[in-house]
């Protein structure tokens, strides 16, 4: 007789075996016997009818007994006509084709949710056995095999496990449920879990994933498992894991619901591409195409082409940066970084350099010619005839005499010298400027700017009014003024008082306080006015001030602050500048301001005449000649159609 090697203990309170007389006693307790799936339920029973109490009740892993002519072990039972029924339900997944096989000396039945199966019931000499072949429905089902020992030998053997054929089972596994995915950023890893299929013939499972934005999917992992921790592409895209089942036969389930995750983003934007370094406008022009997913770039440069290169701009939204602390006269080479909206920063570009510097200075200029005018001398000249000429700086001072502010520097072919002083001949030198810096031989020629004619009042300006189709300047004359000789007056317009001035409008009659200019362009204008002589040839007499106009069909917003003035350094008298930096007054902070007009005057400044700069700051320079007081006058300009000018900012000094 073998012993029953796999019978298990009941649950607690289920059976109680008593000591008496040195033999072991079944005693059946209250409560029902419980075996986790998929451990069969053992009944022994002391007759063949399963009737009654059972004797004994166990959970069993196998049903494989061999007890010979005696009795089962641990339990009272006779000889013969005993019987024991095992039950069990368990999951069988998508259920397929499944193997019984049944044999038994003496009865053995089976039974599939209370359906039999196989039946071999009489009693025999010899072991009997029955093989059937049959399909379990997908889920949960019922298998009980009752076997029954009349006489002689009692011996059991029952066994149920599915088909792996891939020729016979063509039903595939159910799609895993229970599917979580989660991510850290930490370790840029995802965690994918799953409950474990029910399936008796699982093989497996396959972990697939898939950007978030595609239908493609890919496996990335065959388990045994019930987990797999991925590492995603760390680019902070979005990706959408399933989890698929396979059986022995090959079969693969439909995936699993989808779980998403979002990688954190490591991934560095692509270096910049072809990179380029021009010199334009007296600094190195560097740009280079925009990167895909760059938010901003950093420019390097370095020396040498293989030398340490140094970030010389600050992180930027732009393609281009145009470096205007280079020095011109060596070559240099410039490198651009990329970085997305994570942070990420891709690896230099390949160098662009500025090539060797150019040291051949420009044609110069040609066809120079002074006219005097009422407002100034007016030069003209023809364009220097090579390509690269950036600017032009002009030497003017009376003859004789040296330039009293130094070169006038215009981009355009004119120059207007608003400061010559009348019936004084002037000396115009002018020097063509290429990127480089490199001068071209110099032009020259003298002009006299014309005394105004006599006996004309010299009309004040009041005010400039922007209309939609027309521009009114408006003056007084000074008080006692006579307009004897007076035949009108004559305005004039510049867009920039250097390039010179053009007479505009009709001439306004005598006894008029306004002059129109009816072609005013949009934007900002600037105006002046003379008296037009009634006798001889029509001369005209000393101008007005100047005033500026912007014109637009919106009014007027306020008149702008006086800016705020700030001492950087300043110089010892004929040596060194004086430098002063200018930005707006706090309370204009939020509004446009195109530049600022200033002078400086005095006995250690002498008089530098009215200036401009352009932009929101600037810096004012000029040279200090001498020991004494020097005062600067600055006013903010306002921004076409945005506001009116300020009035001065004054900043008196002493010069020791």
């Amino acid at each position: 007789m073998s012993p029953s090697h796999r019978l298990k203990p009941a649950a607690a309170g289920v059976v109680v075996l008593a000591a008496a007389g040195g033999l072991l006693t079944a005693v059946p307790a209250a409560a029902a016997v419980t075996c986790a799936s998929p451990t069969w339920k053992a009944q022994f029973y002391a007759n063949t009818s399963f009737s009654g109490t059972p004797k004994r009740t166990a959970c069993d892993s196998a049903i494989n007994e061999n007890w010979g002519t005696g009795d089962p072990p641990n339990v009272t039972l006779p000889k013969d006509n005993f019987s024991v029924r095992w039950s069990v339900t368990r999951d069988f997944g998508s259920g397929g084709p499944f193997t019984l096989t049944a044999e038994a000396r003496d009865g053995i039945r089976v039974y599939l949710d209370g359906s039999r199966k196989i039946s071999l019931w009489k009693n025999v000499s010899t072991t009997q056995k029955q093989t059937l072949n049959l399909t379990i429905p997908a889920g949960k089902h019922s298998l009980r095999v009752d076997f029954v020992a009349w006489t002689g030998a009692a011996n059991v053997k029952f066994g149920y496990a599915p088909r792996t054929s891939a020729t016979v089972d063509k039903v595939k596994p159910l799609a895993p449920t229970g599917v979580a995915a989660t991510y850290t950023a930490a370790t840029a890893k995802a965690a994918v879990s799953w409950a474990g299929n029910k399936e008796m013939d699982l093989a497996g499972y396959r972990v697939y994933r898939r950007a978030a934005d595609s239908t493609a999917w890919s496996r990335i992992a065959v388990t045994t498992a019930r987990s797999y921790t991925d590492a995603p592409p760390a680019t902070g895209a979005a990706y959408v894991y399933e989890v698929r089942a396979y059986d022995k036969a090959g079969n693969e389930s439909a995936g699993s619901a989808d779980k998403s995750v979002t990688s954190a983003d490591r991934t560095a934007p692509a270096a910049p591409k072809s990179v380029t370094a021009t010199v334009a406008a007296s600094a190195v022009q560097v740009g280079w195409p925009a990167v895909a997913g760059a938010q901003d770039y950093r420019v390097l440069r370095s020396a040498t082409a293989d030398g340490a290169y140094t970030a010389v701009s600050g992180w930027l939204s732009d393609t281009s940066y145009k470096d205007l602390a280079a020095d011109l006269r060596q070559e240099w080479f410039y490198k651009v970084t990329a970085r997305d909206a994570a942070g990420n920063v891709s690896v230099p570009s390949a160098a662009g350099t500025t090539g060797t510097p150019d040291t051949t200075p420009p044609a110069a200029v040609t066809n120079l010619k002074a006219v005097g005018g009422s407002w100034g001398n007016l030069i003209t000249w023809d364009a220097s005839a090579s390509p690269d000429v950036e600017r032009y700086e002009i030497i003017s001072s009376v003859v004789g005499e040296p330039d009293p502010d130094g070169p006038e520097i215009v981009t355009g072919t004119s120059f207007n010298d608003w400061n010559a002083s009348p019936y004084y001949q002037y000396g115009y030198t002018v020097r063509a400027v290429d990127v480089y810096g490199n001068l071209s031989p110099a032009a020259g020629t003298v002009v006299t700017r014309p005394r105004p004619a006599a006996n004309l009042p010299v009309p004040q300006l009041t005010t400039g009014e922007p209309w939609d189709d027309r521009t009114v300047v408006r003056f007084t004359l000074p008080e006692g003024s006579s307009e004897e000789y007076v035949y009108g007056y004559r305005l004039y317009r510049s867009a920039d008082p250097r390039t010179g001035w053009t007479a505009v409008g009709t001439l306004a009659q005598l006894g008029a306080r306004g002059v129109v200019d009816g072609t005013a362009p949009a934007g900002r204008s600037y105006y002046y006015v003379v008296a037009v002589s009634r006798v001889g040839d029509y001369g005209e007499g000393a101008p007005s001030g100047v005033i500026s106009v912007d014109r637009d069909t919106d009014s007027y917003t306020t008149p702008l602050s006086p800016p705020q003035l700030t001492v950087v350094r300043q110089g010892a008298p004929g040596t060194g500048d004086f430098v002063v930096d200018v930005k707006p007054a706090e309370a204009d902070k939020d509004r446009r301001i195109s530049g600022y007009r200033w002078q400086a005057s005095g006995t250690a400044c002498g008089s530098t005449g009215w200036k401009e700069t352009a932009g929101e700051t600037g810096t004012l320079t000029w040279r200090v000649y001498s020991g004494g007081s020097c005062r600067l006058e600055v006013m903010a300009l306002g921004h076409y159609g945005i506001g009116a000018n300020s009035s001065p900012a004054v900043l008196d000094f002493t010069v020791s």
